[in-house]
């Protein structure tokens, strides 16, 4: 590979091993060091949230990163849903994955996904962490839910390849995530490590349909996940594993692009040995692009270099493996589009029409339907605020969040504001004004939400709840259930509740 990819590459082994370190870093402006740092060919960025406050000062701190690397990887969490970098301070203007698969049209996919593409190639982003193809089989998963396209394999295996499309049409490249499949887990493995115990069979006919389809479509990069499946290695996990890595995912799946981790820094990788022993660990297994976390510092990202450096020197690691894998990273970067020269415009626009037709994908129940006719006004909206996963953050949600365009009053507008959480309960629901709607994310998941939604049933017939993230299976708490809790959804419901009130007021008059 070396022979086909030259532009950055250095003779010293130390300048292979950087290329394939991707931290994040503090801040929005490039940090000194880190601009030095590119300069010796450090294999580019993460960016997050915190570094980002508005596209146009984006493309500006893009622009300084690749001028000092021209082959430096902008790697991003952008997955078209819940999960946002870009419009972390508004939420995202996409519909997400589980929304998609509901409405299943594959075009409507690649739309999205390219809109996604566009946002990022406006900023001098080269690499988007989705789409997420995870096979979302177990519906208390804490981290995956509705990022996920469905229950399927055959379904998601389609709009990940439309995804795959979509964005790398723009010239951004994709990465599918998390390989082999975080689907079927109850624990986050950015708190711990998840073990899926099932056999290689069932893997190969749920979690790998999905991958497949994501190669088969052209995905320039994997993501690796770190979880354990013990029936294929009992020790390693997934991120660390060769059996799955080199094994699974090179040979029997014929992946040939760049293997990316998820972020070191989660306790699912680092937690026993550490950010500097699981970087080594990665690269024996196979990976190509370290992602570090989201806070790195120099002194940390040399003790990672050292201890990749020391690794080689003991014959633990072959410096041979560094770069085969610095010479993939450079492959990725040299088929990046340039940075715009122009301010940029990332905010999609969509119509009337577009917010029907994701309102259409929503479960409504026929007794929500009915409350809804019957009710003239919502007096009362009840906010159930839940802790986001660490991969959501804290990005505004669903109705709540601010929209991009002004819009005519609704009924989040005139109704009295209640939130509850797990720290703040239930007031007394029998004297809550006109007919009440609760609205929270994942209701099933959490006891306080639980008691809250029975509480109001038991007192009161007027009450409609909106599940907004993934439901349980027997739906008991979702009388509107949206599968995402984007902006855009968010404003889908708006306009979904109000063609209901206003239909219910006029029948009155």
């Amino acid at each position: 590979m070396s022979d086909a990819i030259t532009t950055g590459a250095g003779d010293d082994l130390r300048r292979d091993i950087l290329t394939t370190l991707l931290p994040g870093f503090a801040g929005t402006e490039a940090p000194e060091w880190l601009l030095r740092r590119l300069g010796d060919g450090l294999g580019g960025v993460c960016v997050f949230g915190r570094n980002v406050t508005s596209a146009e000062q984006l493309r500006a701190l893009n622009a300084s990163l690749r001028a000092a690397n021209p082959l430096a990887v902008v790697a991003i969490d952008e997955e078209g849903g819940d999960v946002t970098r870009l419009f972390h301070d508004v939420g995202a203007p996409y519909p997400g994955n589980a929304l998609l698969g509901r409405i299943d049209d594959l075009a409507f996919t690649e739309r999205v996904a390219r809109a996604v593409g566009e946002a990022l190639a406006a900023t001098g982003c080269t690499l988007a962490f989705a789409p997420d193809v995870d096979v979302n089989s177990n519906p208390d998963n804490p981290v995956i839910g509705v990022r996920s396209f469905g229950v399927d394999p055959s379904l998601t295996g389609r709009h990940a390849a439309a995804w795959v499309r979509g964005v790398q049409g723009t010239g951004v490249a994709a990465s599918a995530k998390h390989f082999p499949g975080h689907g079927d887990t109850a624990t986050d493995s950015h708190l711990a490590l998840p073990v899926i115990d099932v056999p290689l069979a069932t893997l190969r006919a749920r979690e790998l349909v999905p991958f497949r389809a994501a190669i088969a479509a052209g995905a320039r990069t994997v993501m690796t996940s770190h979880i354990l499946l013990p029936r294929l290695d009992a020790v390693h996990p997934a991120t660390f594993s060769p059996r799955l890595v080199q094994d699974l995912l090179r040979d029997e799946l014929g992946f040939t692009g760049v293997i990316v981790t998820d972020a070191l820094d989660m306790r699912g990788a680092s937690g026993v040995h550490g950010i500097p022993e699981a970087a080594v660990r990665a690269l024996v297994a196979g990976c190509d692009l370290l992602c570090l976390g989201s806070d790195t510092t120099d002194d940390e990202l040399e003790g990672i270099v050292a201890a990749i450096e020391v690794a080689i020197a003991a014959g633990r690691l072959d410096a041979d493996r560094v770069r085969e894998a610095a010479d993939r990273v450079r492959a990725l970067a040299a088929t990046a589009p340039a940075v715009p020269t122009s301010p940029a415009v990332v905010e999609p626009h969509h119509d009337a029409a577009d917010l029907a037709r994701l309102a259409a994908a929503f479960e409504v129940t026929d007794a929500a339907r009915a409350r809804l006719a019957a009710a003239p006004r919502i007096g009362t909206v009840v906010r159930v605020e839940t802790a986001a996963n660490i991969a959501i953050g804290h990005a505004p949600w669903g109705p709540f969040a601010p929209a991009a365009d002004a819009r005519a009053a609704t009924w989040l507008d005139t109704a009295h504001l209640v939130t509850v959480s797990a720290e703040t309960p239930l007031p007394d629901p029998a004297p809550l004004d006109g007919a009440v709607l609760v609205v929270g994310k994942d209701l099933h998941r959490h006891p306080f939400a639980v008691a809250a939604v029975d509480a109001l049933r038991a007192v009161r017939d007027d009450v409609v709840t909106v599940d907004m993230g993934w439901p349980s299976d027997d739906r008991a708490l979702a009388d509107i259930a949206t599968f995402g809790a984007s902006r855009l959804v968010g404003e889908a419901l708006l306009a979904l509740v109000d063609r209901s009130v206003a239909l219910a007021a006029a029948e009155t008059t």
